[in-house]
């Protein structure tokens, strides 16, 4: 199934674990360093990086970019690692997110509760997904080098639902 990005709410009703898709459009990159930022921010009223309503956040720290292209080797972190910080992002607005591994309680509780959906990329193959991607721009903690929060474009990029807007898992 070929999705894009942003996600609507009817959109992520519509994915069921175990689907696999090929998303387009944009698409952040944030991970633990980045996560803890950005849910610090929500605490002291800062603004978000950017509007997480509809987004898809990629846990990946992307390589740099080799000469002609936008970006290096990209892959999935595993999503346990952002589990402190998902369930108070995914409350201000994010709905969507990519990584590899299970999720926490909470996080499955805060998926159910907001119509969210968590899904997964292959690990290993991260030369392969940095081919989806046609642009990239750092817009936040640049200071963080590979975990600063980076705007992608990325076109069929393949991810599996892992956990859907009811908490069903693969």
């Amino acid at each position: 199934m070929k999705i894009s990005t942003p996600l609507t709410t009817e959109t992520i009703r519509r994915l069921k674990a175990g689907d696999t898709i090929e998303l387009s459009g944009t698409v952040y990159t944030a991970r633990d360093a980045a996560h803890a930022r950005m849910a610090e921010a929500l605490k002291t009223g800062e603004a978000p990086p950017f509007d997480y309503e509809g987004q898809v956040v990629f846990y990946a720290g992307p390589c740099p970019a080799p000469p002609g292209k936008p970006i290096g080797s990209i892959g999935p972190t595993t999503g346990g690692r952002m589990d402190a910080y998902s369930p108070d992002l995914i409350k201000a607005g994010l709905r969507v997110m990519i990584g590899k591994g299970e999720r926490s309680h909470k996080v499955v509780e805060a998926i159910k509760a907001h119509d969210g959906v968590y899904l997964v990329a292959v690990g290993g193959v991260a030369a392969l997904l940095a081919e989806c991607v046609k642009t990239a721009e750092t817009i936040a903690y640049d200071d963080l080098g590979t975990e600063a929060v980076r705007r992608l474009t990325v076109e069929n990029l393949p991810v599996v639902v892992a956990i859907d807007h009811l908490g069903n898992t693969i």
